[in-house]
């Protein structure tokens, strides 16, 4: 497991935007995630280059999950 901060895709309501898997709540609410796992971005700025990204990742366009 890996820590997932403040900025991060894991924390960001475009992190798996379309599959809605319950993995994604456990993220938001114990700040970990698999190392192994990667999710699409789904932020609408990006949405053409198809990006597939880790919990630790992260760009410019981080919106926080609610």
């Amino acid at each position: 497991m890996v820590k997932v901060s403040d900025g991060q895709c894991g924390l960001c309501t475009h992190f798996g935007e379309a599959e809605k898997a319950p993995q994604l709540v456990e993220i938001l609410s114990t700040r970990q995630a698999s190392e192994e796992l990667v999710s699409d971005c789904g932020h609408p700025k990006l949405a053409n280059l198809h990006l597939r990204v880790t919990p630790v990742s992260g760009c410019d366009g981080f919106v926080l999950a609610a």
